[in-house]
């Protein structure tokens, strides 16, 4: 049977009366907090908006009952609840912080799509509505800067003239005529969303009332994603939300850097500079720390019956970049594998000249199979981590044991 859907005439709709039809055991449903025991419950009429077109379904009570999801099933709606209602007549409220919330999401989305259609011919492939921002998918040349700019501050300028946002319903055809943004195959009579002098797109979402009920729109960002550009934006209570933290977040950059917030995008540039500068010294340092010890390891490496020499030494109060050069340099040593562990952080660095014949990756399975952590390499070189650096001693001595064999 057919569910009346009384959003579709009044999304402002907090509760409201029902009868129950049916109500049959479902899938448990996965929730964060663990699987839940639920019921499927139908319906004659609801205000709860199944999860479809980007947008999540709302949640709320069916008399004792709480929502854990509606679907759209076909002509009928499916209220996914925790427990087991009667036949006969309920309550249904609806959780009007979530719903208000989507309102201002989803209508803020049809006037922001529609400014990127207007102003610079990209149209909305998809719409993803999520807990904390909102994201459409635009088709086109990549939107730069200046064009992100223009359609936020065009929508919001529609925004603060408060625009009636009307539910039109119409044939395709008739929609057509009417100028509807994106016109479809499907037929029958159709529902779409009209923001007066500005939008017309056919939608079975929940709206608000007008434009100034989104409150406003703030463009986050945008990258690409296959073959489209993913703008990312929150609207209304999230925009403002957004804002604050946003603030909050320049304000202790600026007191750290010690520079009003404008100047912190060069202050950022002169910190990176000085932060490469120090880091290509320290490598150049570290580069001569590793021949210095090279030269002192060499002498005192253990020598196996087949004359291999092994340097194996746990760093203590060392830099862990120093790891790597170092390997590095003792491997360049003939018949000489270097195997060198960072005891605080647990970093593996394993290394062998060509002609030691060793197969550092088996090596390295072997020790983290009982010391585990993960890494791989090639043949004369590999590099993992200890899950636990606590065992660098162990795995160390593993490993000599396992080269000495």
């Amino acid at each position: 049977m057919a569910t009346r859907r009384l959003y579709y005439d009044d999304s402002y709709m907090r509760t409201f009366s029902a009868r129950v039809l049916g109500c049959v055991p479902a899938q448990p449903v996965s929730l964060p907090s663990g699987p839940r025991v639920a019921w499927e419950v139908e319906l004659d009429q609801t205000a709860f908006y199944p999860a479809s077109g980007g947008q999540p379904g709302d949640l709320g009570c069916i008399g004792p009952a709480e929502i854990l999801d509606v679907r759209d099933a076909d002509d009928a709606i499916l209220h996914i609840v925790d427990r087991e209602l009667q036949l006969g007549e309920v309550q249904g409220s609806i959780d009007w912080g979530r719903r208000f919330d989507h309102m201002q999401q989803h209508t803020g989305q049809h006037l922001l799509s529609a400014m990127f259609l207007e102003r610079h011919g990209l149209p909305t492939v998809s719409f993803h509505l999520g807990n904390d921002f909102c994201t459409i998918d635009l088709r086109g040349p990549e939107p730069d800067a200046g064009m992100l700019d223009g359609a936020q501050r065009a929508a919001n300028q529609i925004i603060f003239e408060d625009r009636p946002v009307n539910v039109r319903y119409g044939t395709a055809s008739q929609l057509a005529e009417a100028g509807v943004r994106k016109e479809v195959a499907r037929e029958g009579i159709l529902r779409a969303i009209e923001i007066e002098a500005t939008d017309l797109q056919p939608c079975g979402g929940t709206h608000v009332k007008s434009t100034g009920q989104i409150g406003l729109i703030l463009v986050r960002r945008c990258g690409k994603i296959r073959q489209d550009w993913r703008v990312e934006f929150v609207c209304g209570w999230r925009a403002e939300r957004t804002a604050s933290e946003d603030f909050y977040v320049l304000r202790r950059i600026s007191d750290q850097l010690s520079c009003p917030s404008g100047d912190i995008p060069a202050a950022i540039e002169k910190l990176t500079a000085e932060r490469d500068a120090h880091f290509k010294n320290l490598h150049a340092v570290l580069e001569r720390l590793a021949h210095a010890r090279n030269a002192a390891l060499i002498p005192a490496a253990l020598q196996t019956p087949a004359g291999l020499r092994i340097v194996a030494e746990l760093l203590r109060d060392a830099h862990p970049e120093l790891l790597l050069p170092l390997a590095t340099e003792v491997a360049k040593n003939e018949k000489v594998v270097a195997l060198f562990i960072h005891e605080e952080t647990g970093q593996i660095v394993f290394a062998q000249h060509p002609s030691s014949g060793k197969d550092l990756p088996a090596i390295l399975k072997l020790v983290l199979t009982k010391t585990p952590g993960k890494g791989g390499g090639s043949r004369d070189f590999v590099r993992a981590k200890l899950a636990d650096p606590r065992r660098s001693l162990e795995a160390l001595e593993m490993a000599k044991k396992l080269l000495a064999t």
